[in-house]
Protein backbone atom coordinates (compact mmCIF):
# COMPACT_ATOMS: atom_id res chain seq x y z
CA UNK A 1 0.00 0.00 0.00
CA UNK A 2 1.18 3.51 -1.14
CA UNK A 3 1.54 6.13 1.13
CA UNK A 4 -1.18 8.26 -0.90
CA UNK A 5 -3.24 5.25 -0.64
CA UNK A 6 -3.13 5.06 3.28
CA UNK A 7 -4.01 8.27 3.23
CA UNK A 8 -6.90 8.08 0.84
CA UNK A 9 -8.21 4.76 2.84
CA UNK A 10 -7.41 7.15 6.49
CA UNK A 11 -9.50 9.74 4.92
CA UNK A 12 -12.69 7.16 4.30
CA UNK A 13 -12.49 5.81 7.85
CA UNK A 14 -12.73 9.50 9.03
CA UNK A 15 -15.51 10.60 7.10
CA UNK A 16 -17.80 7.71 8.16
CA UNK A 17 -17.27 8.76 11.55
CA UNK A 18 -17.67 12.57 11.77
CA UNK A 19 -20.12 14.40 11.16
CA UNK A 20 -18.64 16.72 7.47
CA UNK A 21 -20.80 19.84 7.44
CA UNK A 22 -18.72 22.12 6.15
CA UNK A 23 -19.13 26.24 7.34
CA UNK A 24 -19.22 28.63 4.28
CA UNK A 25 -16.07 30.15 5.26
CA UNK A 26 -13.82 26.81 5.75
CA UNK A 27 -11.48 25.88 3.27
CA UNK A 28 -11.29 22.15 5.04
CA UNK A 29 -14.35 19.69 5.68
CA UNK A 30 -13.84 18.38 8.92
CA UNK A 31 -12.74 15.24 7.96
CA UNK A 32 -9.97 16.82 5.36
CA UNK A 33 -8.88 18.58 9.20
CA UNK A 34 -9.02 15.74 11.13
CA UNK A 35 -7.09 13.48 8.92
CA UNK A 36 -4.44 15.94 8.76
CA UNK A 37 -4.06 15.63 11.89
CA UNK A 38 -3.88 12.35 12.29
CA UNK A 39 -1.23 12.35 9.42
CA UNK A 40 0.55 14.96 11.98
CA UNK A 41 0.23 12.31 14.90
CA UNK A 42 1.78 9.27 12.86
CA UNK A 43 4.54 11.47 11.77
CA UNK A 44 5.60 12.32 15.17
CA UNK A 45 7.72 15.44 13.96
CA UNK A 46 7.63 19.11 14.99
CA UNK A 47 5.33 21.48 13.06
CA UNK A 48 7.54 23.02 10.44
CA UNK A 49 8.70 19.43 9.55
CA UNK A 50 5.21 18.55 9.02
CA UNK A 51 4.25 20.99 7.22
CA UNK A 52 7.35 20.59 4.49
CA UNK A 53 7.02 17.07 4.36
CA UNK A 54 3.18 17.89 3.50
CA UNK A 55 3.25 20.74 0.73
CA UNK A 56 6.03 19.44 -0.85
CA UNK A 57 4.93 15.39 -1.33
CA UNK A 58 0.98 15.59 -0.93
CA UNK A 59 -0.03 19.13 -1.50
CA UNK A 60 -2.33 17.56 -4.30
CA UNK A 61 -4.67 15.54 -2.15
CA UNK A 62 -5.57 18.70 -0.25
CA UNK A 63 -5.74 21.80 -2.28
CA UNK A 64 -7.14 24.52 0.06
CA UNK A 65 -4.68 23.99 2.82
CA UNK A 66 -4.62 26.99 4.98
CA UNK A 67 -1.03 28.77 6.37
CA UNK A 68 0.62 26.40 8.79
CA UNK A 69 -0.39 28.51 11.22
CA UNK A 70 -4.05 28.45 11.31
CA UNK A 71 -3.68 24.35 10.19
CA UNK A 72 -2.74 23.70 13.84
CA UNK A 73 -5.08 26.22 15.44
CA UNK A 74 -7.56 24.32 13.40
CA UNK A 75 -6.67 20.84 14.92
CA UNK A 76 -7.23 22.73 18.36
CA UNK A 77 -10.52 23.82 17.50
CA UNK A 78 -11.34 19.80 16.09
CA UNK A 79 -9.82 18.02 19.23
CA UNK A 80 -13.46 17.30 20.37
CA UNK A 81 -13.98 14.94 17.35
CA UNK A 82 -11.41 12.54 18.89
CA UNK A 83 -14.16 11.34 21.18
CA UNK A 84 -15.55 9.52 18.04
CA UNK A 85 -12.58 7.37 17.50
CA UNK A 86 -12.27 5.78 21.16
CA UNK A 87 -13.63 2.66 22.31
CA UNK A 88 -16.05 1.44 24.14
CA UNK A 89 -15.53 0.19 27.92
CA UNK A 90 -15.34 -3.84 28.58
CA UNK A 91 -15.81 -5.73 31.57
CA UNK A 92 -11.86 -5.71 32.46
CA UNK A 93 -9.38 -3.14 31.71
CA UNK A 94 -5.80 -2.00 31.95
CA UNK A 95 -4.46 1.59 33.00
CA UNK A 96 -1.47 3.15 33.22
CA UNK A 97 0.80 6.79 32.75
CA UNK A 98 3.72 7.41 29.91
CA UNK A 99 6.41 10.25 30.08
CA UNK A 100 6.59 12.52 27.86
CA UNK A 101 9.53 14.43 27.15
CA UNK A 102 9.11 18.11 26.19
CA UNK A 103 12.67 19.53 27.60
CA UNK A 104 16.25 18.53 28.65
CA UNK A 105 16.44 18.45 32.52
CA UNK A 106 19.29 20.66 32.14
CA UNK A 107 17.28 23.38 30.50
CA UNK A 108 14.92 23.37 33.31
CA UNK A 109 13.47 26.67 34.36
CA UNK A 110 15.55 28.94 31.42
CA UNK A 111 11.91 30.37 30.28
CA UNK A 112 9.17 31.45 31.80
CA UNK A 113 6.90 30.07 29.09
CA UNK A 114 8.22 26.44 30.02
CA UNK A 115 4.93 23.70 29.59
CA UNK A 116 6.34 20.67 31.43
CA UNK A 117 7.20 20.16 35.09
CA UNK A 118 10.39 17.64 36.60
CA UNK A 119 9.14 14.42 37.37
CA UNK A 120 10.07 10.28 36.85
CA UNK A 121 9.30 8.35 34.03
CA UNK A 122 10.65 4.80 33.78
CA UNK A 123 13.20 5.46 37.16
CA UNK A 124 15.14 8.37 35.07
CA UNK A 125 14.08 12.16 35.36
CA UNK A 126 12.00 13.98 32.44
CA UNK A 127 10.64 17.41 32.14
CA UNK A 128 7.61 17.45 30.31
CA UNK A 129 4.11 15.98 30.81
CA UNK A 130 2.26 12.69 31.69
CA UNK A 131 -0.35 10.90 29.36
CA UNK A 132 -2.53 8.20 31.10
CA UNK A 133 -4.94 6.12 29.00
CA UNK A 134 -7.23 3.34 30.29
CA UNK A 135 -7.65 0.10 27.59
CA UNK A 136 -10.48 -2.27 27.09
CA UNK A 137 -10.01 -6.09 26.73
CA UNK A 138 -8.57 -5.38 22.87
CA UNK A 139 -6.32 -3.39 24.12
CA UNK A 140 -8.25 -0.34 22.31
CA UNK A 141 -7.92 3.36 24.02
CA UNK A 142 -11.58 3.70 26.17
CA UNK A 143 -10.20 7.20 27.72
CA UNK A 144 -7.14 9.25 28.62
CA UNK A 145 -6.48 12.35 30.10
CA UNK A 146 -2.80 14.09 30.71
CA UNK A 147 -0.84 16.74 33.11
CA UNK A 148 2.26 17.77 33.83
CA UNK A 149 5.60 14.94 34.43
CA UNK A 150 5.10 15.67 38.66
CA UNK A 151 1.72 14.93 38.83
CA UNK A 152 0.75 11.58 40.77
CA UNK A 153 -1.18 8.75 38.83
CA UNK A 154 -3.67 8.50 41.46
CA UNK A 155 -4.19 12.00 41.89
CA UNK A 156 -4.29 13.08 38.35
CA UNK A 157 -5.84 9.97 36.81
CA UNK A 158 -8.53 9.06 39.04
CA UNK A 159 -11.62 9.94 37.68
CA UNK A 160 -10.74 7.58 34.19
CA UNK A 161 -11.63 4.86 36.92
CA UNK A 162 -13.97 6.53 38.55
CA UNK A 163 -15.85 7.12 35.21
CA UNK A 164 -16.07 3.59 34.37
CA UNK A 165 -17.37 2.43 37.97
CA UNK A 166 -20.16 0.78 36.97
CA UNK A 167 -18.86 -0.80 33.63
CA UNK A 168 -15.10 -2.41 34.07
CA UNK A 169 -12.60 -3.35 36.51
CA UNK A 170 -9.15 -1.68 35.87
CA UNK A 171 -6.11 -3.02 36.72
CA UNK A 172 -3.07 -0.70 37.39
CA UNK A 173 0.19 -0.46 39.02
CA UNK A 174 1.13 0.68 42.47
CA UNK A 175 0.83 4.28 41.27
CA UNK A 176 -2.39 4.45 41.73
CA UNK A 177 -1.98 3.74 45.21
CA UNK A 178 -3.68 6.54 47.10
CA UNK A 179 -4.88 7.12 50.92
CA UNK A 180 -8.71 7.97 51.18
CA UNK A 181 -9.73 6.47 47.28
CA UNK A 182 -10.05 2.81 47.30
CA UNK A 183 -12.59 2.49 44.22
CA UNK A 184 -14.46 -0.99 43.92
CA UNK A 185 -13.70 -1.62 40.23
CA UNK A 186 -9.47 -0.76 40.70
CA UNK A 187 -7.33 -3.63 41.23
CA UNK A 188 -3.87 -2.72 42.06
CA UNK A 189 -0.97 -5.03 40.92
CA UNK A 190 2.52 -5.39 42.04
CA UNK A 191 5.10 -6.03 39.79
CA UNK A 192 4.98 -9.51 37.80
CA UNK A 193 1.70 -9.76 39.72
CA UNK A 194 -0.65 -10.02 36.60
CA UNK A 195 0.91 -10.20 33.37
CA UNK A 196 -1.88 -9.35 30.48
CA UNK A 197 -1.00 -6.00 31.99
CA UNK A 198 2.09 -5.93 29.79
CA UNK A 199 -0.13 -4.92 26.82
CA UNK A 200 -0.02 -1.32 28.28
CA UNK A 201 3.85 -1.24 27.84
CA UNK A 202 3.37 -3.19 24.37
CA UNK A 203 1.79 0.27 23.24
CA UNK A 204 4.15 2.38 24.49
CA UNK A 205 6.49 0.68 22.56
CA UNK A 206 5.09 0.93 19.51
CA UNK A 207 3.85 4.58 20.07
CA UNK A 208 7.83 5.33 20.89
CA UNK A 209 9.10 3.48 17.97
CA UNK A 210 6.30 4.90 15.44
CA UNK A 211 4.94 7.79 16.45
CA UNK A 212 8.56 8.89 18.07
CA UNK A 213 5.94 9.82 20.80
CA UNK A 214 8.37 10.00 23.92
CA UNK A 215 9.77 13.57 22.78
CA UNK A 216 7.51 16.02 21.67
CA UNK A 217 8.89 19.78 20.71
CA UNK A 218 5.48 21.95 21.84
CA UNK A 219 5.48 25.31 23.67
CA UNK A 220 2.41 25.49 23.91
CA UNK A 221 -0.05 22.78 26.39
CA UNK A 222 -3.31 23.25 23.95
CA UNK A 223 -1.42 22.59 21.26
CA UNK A 224 0.41 19.33 23.08
CA UNK A 225 -2.35 17.90 24.28
CA UNK A 226 -4.13 18.05 21.13
CA UNK A 227 -1.47 15.77 19.83
CA UNK A 228 -1.91 13.61 22.39
CA UNK A 229 -5.23 13.32 22.01
CA UNK A 230 -5.12 12.77 18.24
CA UNK A 231 -2.45 10.14 18.51
CA UNK A 232 -4.91 8.13 21.00
CA UNK A 233 -7.65 8.13 17.81
CA UNK A 234 -5.06 7.17 15.24
CA UNK A 235 -3.75 4.06 17.47
CA UNK A 236 -7.43 2.54 17.53
CA UNK A 237 -7.90 3.24 13.61
CA UNK A 238 -4.76 1.82 12.94
CA UNK A 239 -4.84 -1.11 15.11
CA UNK A 240 -8.39 -2.23 13.53
CA UNK A 241 -7.01 -1.70 9.78
CA UNK A 242 -7.31 -4.96 8.50
CA UNK A 243 -9.27 -6.31 11.85
CA UNK A 244 -8.49 -8.05 14.69
CA UNK A 245 -7.01 -11.52 13.38
CA UNK A 246 -6.58 -14.06 16.32
CA UNK A 247 -3.42 -16.48 16.07
CA UNK A 248 -3.42 -20.37 16.76
CA UNK A 249 -3.99 -19.74 20.70
CA UNK A 250 -6.43 -16.79 20.24
CA UNK A 251 -4.33 -14.24 21.20
CA UNK A 252 -4.87 -11.45 19.18
CA UNK A 253 -1.53 -9.58 18.24
CA UNK A 254 -1.63 -5.48 17.92
CA UNK A 255 0.79 -3.73 15.56
CA UNK A 256 0.85 -0.60 13.86
CA UNK A 257 4.58 -0.73 12.48
CA UNK A 258 3.50 -1.09 8.95
CA UNK A 259 2.40 2.36 8.75
CA UNK A 260 5.50 3.97 10.01
CA UNK A 261 5.75 7.16 7.81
Amino acid sequence: MTTIDFITELFCQVEEKIDDNKHPQAKLYPSEVVTLALLYALKGCGQRAYWRWLTRDYRPLFHELPHRTRLFRLFNSHRHYVDEFLADPSLIGVTDSYGIELLHPIREGRSDKQIGKKGKSNKRWIVGGKLCYLLNHLGLVVSWACDTANVYDGSAFQHLVDDVADQMVVFSDTGFEKKDWHPTNLRICKRGEWNVRMIVETIFSMLTYVCNFKHSRHKVWDYFETKLGFTMALFNILVQWHGFQPDEGGFVPLSIAEFSL
